[in-house]
């Protein structure tokens, strides 16, 4: 895929976007905009305050009419995986959340759909409609939800947590709440994050058998497996196989990145060379940078590696090439591969016969560490629009998830039916009917990242016993992989300015250096990356570079 190909395929994209927006009855922007949302957000953030100056930010209960029904909106992810006869905004869950809390409380719920992998842009266009924007919306990305603090655009939320969700601040603890804590006000409800372990990789293992081959221990041993594959293709694949599957997405692309990354740097180099951008650590100054996307540059001029991996940002054109039989080795979070949805493993068993993958952690440095980022114990920023007038509606909607029936019930469903008890954890049913009630489970109880049944050691158990007995081994080992040699966030003691504000644009910025870079011919490698990082550093890079050597500075001083 030659990189003008991309342009235009990139370009009907953000036309298809633009038109979206049209239909949200918006002033049309420029395309340019689509790539970077931050001057929109300033100026539509900034006016849907202006025009909300005089709303109490915990304007609701207290300042409607008790009588009156109130219409409470609340994002929900989007991701095109809904049984037929439900929608994501539109089914079980949804339902059940009416009839239970909405109805008692005289609250009309209503549920607006955004796509995941469009969620940071699609929350920047909601913000800045000021009151079309919905009452609970949420993001992983932390400077931007500060740049909302900085610019007038969140509810302080603080006292309506206090009276209204009393539940909800016990569920989560101090320390989880202490993340949505912005210039010492509570602007955001962090969701808690059970498991922390972020990525592992999979492998073909009747490819390996085929072959004769052990699995991969290190790069240079992934290098000679995918050669392998190509020029033997044990699968008998033929010219669709795809030795290493990949995704423009994180899980694709960071357990290859990170164990490049030099290791013996001082605490200083740490803080400095690395950006927070959106939701996770970019090493892109760090040595060992420029030498991990050589490496993928390798793989793609070798025909090693999914050639449309550049156009493929949700990650289904990867999952269904696993499941048709195409890939020999890919990564992904975590246990996602072994899940019942999309059941990516389940439909690669059927679709091929004796097809088998293993969890592995097949990428190495050349200190033998498998590096990889993990989580923060904070999930997802729940965050209360200033421009709502239902701050205490949300808190109360948040806070009845949080109940303990409650979160057991949405979690689990009905016992018989849709889980079994066994040893006191509950096991799901492995039915049909069971797997399209939960399809998009994660995505509606959104306090949580994962089921929390009160200790780690029940966690652990309903980890294991949450899946078949014949992958329960693949589940284990695919959790433990993502918890090795894991590499933590870095956090300053005060947001980064540079970051809030070029944070989001330049994710953007970096997965164009990372495609460029990887789709160079290996001649032009060196100046290809070369000029795409003095690009990066143009827009915003070298002030975050600058800022964070001077926040360390202040930090140590302290």
């Amino acid at each position: 895929m030659k990189i003008n190909d991309l342009k235009k395929r990139t370009s009907i994209a953000n036309l298809n976007f633009i038109k979206e927006r049209v239909q949200l009855k918006r002033q049309t922007v420029k395309k340019a905009v689509a790539l970077s949302m931050s001057s929109v957000l300033t100026i539509g953030v900034l006016a849907a305050c202006s025009s909300n100056d005089n709303k109490s930010a915990g304007a609701g209960s207290g300042a409607n009419d008790p009588k009156k029904q109130v219409t409470l909106r609340v994002e929900m992810f989007d991701r095109g995986n809904a049984p037929a006869g439900q929608s994501a905004t539109d089914n079980y869950w949804t339902k059940w959340m009416q009839e239970k809390f909405g109805t008692p409380n005289n609250i009309k719920l209503e549920y607006v759909p955004v796509p995941r992998a469009q969620e940071v842009e699609k929350l920047n266009v909601l913000m800045a409609s000021g009151g079309d924007a919905p009452d609970i919306v949420f993001t992983y990305d932390s400077n931007l939800v500060y740049k909302y603090v900085q610019q007038g655009g969140l509810a302080d939320i603080g006292q309506a947590l206090d009276e209204y969700g009393k539940n909800l601040k016990t569920f989560l603890g101090t320390d989880t709440l202490e993340y949505g804590k912005f210039d010492g006000k509570q602007y955001a409800i962090p969701a808690k994050r059970v498991q922390l372990g972020k990525y592992a990789s999979f492998i073909r293992q009747d490819w390996l058998d085929a072959l004769g081959m052990q699995v991969p221990k290190n790069t240079d041993e992934v290098y000679s497996f995918l050669k392998a594959v190509k020029e033997k293709d044990p699968g008998k694949v033929g010219k669709d196989l795809i030795p290493l599957g990949m995704a423009l997405a994180p899980s694709s692309y960071e357990p290859i990145i990170w164990p490049f990354i030099k290791k013996d740097l001082t605490e200083e180099e740490k803080y400095t060379q690395r950006m927070q951008l959106g939701s996770r650590d970019y090493p892109i100054l760090t040595a060992g940078h420029k030498e991990a996307l050589q490496f993928l540059n390798k793989l793609y001029n070798e025909g090693l590696m999914s050639a449309d991996f550049a156009l493929d940002k949700d990650k289904k054109k990867l999952n269904q090439d696993v499941m048709t039989g195409k890939v020999g080795l890919f990564s992904e979070d975590s246990v996602n591969p072994l899940n019942a949805t999309p059941g990516v493993y389940k439909v690669l068993a059927t679709n091929v016969k004796g097809a088998k993958i293993t969890a592995v952690d097949p990428f190495a440095g050349a200190d033998g560490k498998h590096t990889k980022p993990k989580y923060m114990p904070a999930g997802m920023y729940i965050l209360i629009p200033k421009s709502s007038k239902n701050v205490n509606e949300a808190i109360k909607y948040l806070d009845f998830m949080a109940q303990k029936d409650n979160y057991f019930k949405i979690m689990n469903g009905d016992e018989g039916k849709d889980y079994k008890l066994e040893d006191g954890i509950p096991v799901r049913i492995d039915s049909q009917e069971t797997k399209d009630k939960f399809f998009n489970i994660g995505d509606f109880i959104i306090i949580s990242n994962g089921q929390d049944l009160g200790s780690e050691e029940k966690n652990i158990k309903l980890d294991s016993k949450s899946y078949p007995a014949d992958i329960v081994k693949e589940v284990e080992a695919a959790r433990k992989i993502s918890n090795t040699d894991t590499e933590p966030m870095l956090r300053f003691q005060r947001p980064i300015q540079a970051e809030v504000k070029y944070g989001t644009s330049l994710v953007d910025k970096y997965h164009e250096l990372l495609v460029k870079s990887v789709l160079a011919k290996p001649a032009d490698f060196d100046k290809t990356y070369e000029q795409s990082l003095k690009d990066f550093m143009a827009a915003g890079g070298q002030e975050i570079a600058n800022e964070r050597k001077a926040a360390y500075q202040e930090m140590k001083k302290k």
